[in-house]
C-alpha cells in the first residue's frame, strides 16, 4: 500500500474529530524498552506522535487484517495488535489504567472496515426483516402455499407468498404493525382485531371502503389522520439530533474560544 506522507500528516493533525486519543506506552521493534507516545485514532488509522504538541506523527498503523488482544508483558495493562502475515510486525502497547486499556481495545477492535462491513450487513438484515414484517401485516399480497423467498420490493413487484402471521402480533406504541404502514388507514374496529383464518392464524383487519368526497360533507375530502411514527423514524430522529450536536461541537472547537 502506498501512502502519501503529506496527506497523512495533514489528516493526523487536522481538526476532524478523533475516535480515540491519549498516551500509550509503545514497545520498540528491536529493543524491549517502552516509550511513551501520544496516540490518535481516526477511522482505521492509528497515528502516534512523540509528544502531544508534535506537528507530524512518528508513524501510523493501518488497522486492517489484524486482531487486538491482551498479552503478557512486563508493563501492566498491556495489549497487542497482531497481523495475519507470517512476517508481519506485532505492536505491543500498554495503557496507564484498566479503564484506558479497555477503551483502547474496544476502539481498535471496531476501527477496521471489515467490522464496519459486518455492522452494515447486520443493519441491512434487520431493516429487511422489518420491511417484510410490515409487508406481512398489510395482507395485500397473496399467493399459492409453499416456501417463499424474499424479493426486492418495487413499485410493481410483490412477493409471491407471505409467511403466516405469528400468534402474537408485534406492536409499536400500542398499535399493530400494519397500522404503521404508509398509505393504510386505521380499521374501523377500535380493538385492531381482524379475526382468524381457518388455521387459527390472526388476519389483518380489512381496509375500509374509500369514501367519496362531496360538498355536503366538510370533512370527507380530508386525508386520514397520520399514524404514530414508526421505530425507524424515531431512531432516525434520535441519531439525527446526536449527529447535529456533535457537528455543532466540532464547529465550536474549530472556531476556538470566544474572546
Amino acid at each position: 500500500m502506498k501512502l502519501n506522507e503529506r496527506s497523512l500528516a495533514f489528516y493526523a493533525t487536522c481538526d476532524s474529530p478523533a475516535d480515540n486519543a491519549g498516551f500509550l506506552y509503545k514497545r520498540g521493534e528491536r529493543h524491549t524498552a517502552y516509550h511513551r507516545r501520544w496516540f490518535v485514532l481516526k477511522g482505521n488509522m492509528l497515528f502516534y506522535f512523540e509528544e502531544r504538541e508534535s506537528r507530524e506523527p512518528v508513524g501510523v498503523i493501518v488497522l486492517e487484517g489484524c486482531n487486538v488482544e491482551l498479552c503478557d508483558s512486563a508493563e501492566e495493562f498491556a495489549f497487542a495488535i497482531r497481523f495475519g502475515g507470517a512476517k508481519s510486525r506485532t505492536y505491543v502497547l500498554a495503557a496507564e489504567s484498566q479503564a484506558a486499556m479497555e477503551s483502547w481495545v474496544k476502539s481498535l477492535s471496531r476501527a477496521s472496515f471489515d467490522y464496519m462491513r459486518l455492522v452494515v450487513r447486520e443493519l441491512e438484515k434487520q431493516l429487511e426483516e422489518m420491511r417484510w414484517g410490515l409487508a406481512a401485516g398489510c395482507g395485500g399480497c397473496q399467493g399459492p402455499p409453499g416456501s417463499w423467498k424474499p424479493k426486492p420490493l418495487g413499485p410493481e413487484q410483490c412477493p409471491e407468498r407471505l409467511p403466516a402471521l405469528p400468534a402474537v402480533l408485534p406492536k409499536e406504541n400500542g398499535c399493530a404493525v400494519w397500522n404503521n404502514v404508509p398509505g393504510l388507514q386505521r380499521p374501523p374496529d377500535a380493538s385492531g382485531c381482524g379475526g382468524q383464518d381457518s388455521e387459527g392464524h390472526p388476519q389483518p383487519p380489512p381496509l375500509p371502503p374509500r369514501g367519496r368526497a362531496s360538498g355536503s360533507e366538510p370533512g370527507s375530502a380530508r386525508a386520514a389522520a397520520p399514524q404514530g411514527p414508526s421505530t425507524f423514524c424515531l431512531l432516525h430522529e434520535r441519531y439525527g439530533r446526536e449527529v447535529t450536536r456533535l457537528r455543532q461541537h466540532w464547529q465550536d472547537r474549530r472556531r476556538g474560544p470566544r474572546p
